[in-house]
């Protein structure tokens, strides 16, 4: 499954973004989809994921309250929505499926299929 990421752009602190991950060549159905971020010089970060084994939405603690993730089966897309953005949020945000055991959910490793990023940009 080929994926591609898009929504990110620049935003004001305190404001929302929704970022799109759109599915080619499979659906999200049978794969658990991460939200994964890079801010320069820094690790992928884990921001949230959906588990395709029950249905559970995993956040990390940074952006719980602040971020949901959810699927649109119709659309076969998964959607992150950023609410009260901080300038620590300011990264390139990548999505990425897998079949992860629910350990792994929050680790890169878990994921095989990623696609390109897409640049959220928070100004002060």
């Amino acid at each position: 499954v080929q994926l591609q990421a898009s929504g990110g752009g620049l935003v004001q602190a305190g404001g929302s973004l929704t970022l799109s991950c759109a599915a080619s060549g499979g659906t999200f159905s049978s794969y658990s989809v991460g939200w994964f971020r890079q801010s320069p010089g820094k690790e992928h970060e884990f921001v949230a994921a959906s588990a395709v084994q029950n249905m559970h939405a995993y956040y990390d603690d940074s952006v719980e309250g602040r971020f949901t993730i959810s699927r649109d089966r119709a659309k076969n897309t998964v959607l992150l929505r950023m609410n009260s953005l901080k300038p620590e949020d300011t990264a390139v945000y990548r999505c990425a499926a897998g079949r992860p055991i629910i350990s792994m959910i929050r680790s890169p490793q878990g994921y095989g299929n990623w696609g390109p990023g897409t640049l959220v940009t928070v100004s002060s």
